[in-house]
């Protein structure tokens, strides 16, 4: 049987994406009750309905979600919630991480018969407030039916990829192709600007052909007036992300160069006090020799 609106749904992590997904759970009926490490992140879904949940009291919960920032922090909550887990509920963890934590994760979650469900997201915040996500989904093919009319209300798509772990590396190969793209966005910006190129004109003269994309449609205008905020991908987030798909690469002795050089400068990026900064910041990497 599905989960209707009457299910009461706990979700874990009020980050960027998080805060939006639970605010469009709570608008569309569902009981929603809200946990972050920082309580004071959940006051503003508090103020619209949700409640505060008591960890003690998760096994109540037949579907808890979860959105977090990367392996460590999954595997950290994990070890609090672990203990007041039930059998028959349903993990849905929206965070991207890596195909090895993710299968061992799901291997000690299902040793307590409780069926974890890797469905990462891809759509940026944009997506997470319009409902318009796509959603890579990997495990037990019944459990992610059971939740459709959740999947329903935050994304335009799901799509069960296959086992456990198989919905984290689609979404490792979605961000491999972001992050590429995103590095040479920044260079096209500024090799237009340079050439004389009315920056500004970038995003709606090439929409529609074959350079077009939506990461293309929001990164060029905050790169042309370079103007930053508010933050909606940050560069910590994708260099992350691009680890993850460096390494699953290597676990089958694939080079793949191209990602390679963009991590590089992603992280030197980073490195240069840019990781809570929105993805568009990369532009600045981009100077004259």
């Amino acid at each position: 049987m599905n989960f209707d609106l009457q299910t009461k749904i706990a979700f874990l992590g009020m980050g960027l994406m998080g805060s939006r997904m639970a605010t469009r759970l709570l608008q569309a009926g569902f009981a929603v009750a809200v946990w972050n490490r920082s309580p004071s992140a959940c006051d503003a879904l508090i103020e619209q309905g949700a409640t505060a949940i008591d960890l003690n009291q998760l096994s109540q919960y037949p579907v808890v979600l979860m959105c977090l920032a990367d392996d460590h922090a999954v595997q950290n909550v994990f070890s609090l919630i672990r203990p007041h887990l039930s059998k028959g509920q349903i993990i849905a963890d929206f965070s991207s991480l890596s195909v090895e934590c993710t299968k061992q994760l799901a291997q000690v979650a299902q040793q307590q018969g409780v069926n974890w469900i890797d469905c990462p997201v891809s759509g940026g915040t944009a997506g997470a407030e319009l409902g318009t996500l796509v959603i890579f989904a990997g495990g037990d093919a019944p459990s992610i039916q059971r939740l459709e009319l959740i999947y329903n209300v935050l994304s335009q798509r799901v799509t069960r990829m296959g086992e456990t772990g198989a919905g984290q590396a689609t979404k490792i190969c979605n961000q491999l192709i972001v992050a590429a793209n995103s590095t040479l966005i920044a260079e096209a910006v500024a090799l237009a600007e340079h050439a004389g190129v009315d920056t500004t004109l970038l995003a709606p003269a090439l929409a529609g052909g074959f350079a077009d994309s939506k990461p293309f449609q929001i990164l060029t205008p905050r790169m042309a007036s370079q103007s930053f905020e508010p933050v909606q991908w940050k560069v910590q987030t994708l260099s992350k992300d691009l680890n993850n798909a460096l390494k699953l690469a290597a676990s089958y002795q694939l080079h793949i160069p191209v990602a390679t050089q963009a991590l590089d400068q992603l992280q030197q990026h980073q490195a240069n006090g840019y990781a809570e900064a929105d993805l568009s910041t990369i532009r600045l990497q981009v100077k004259s020799n």
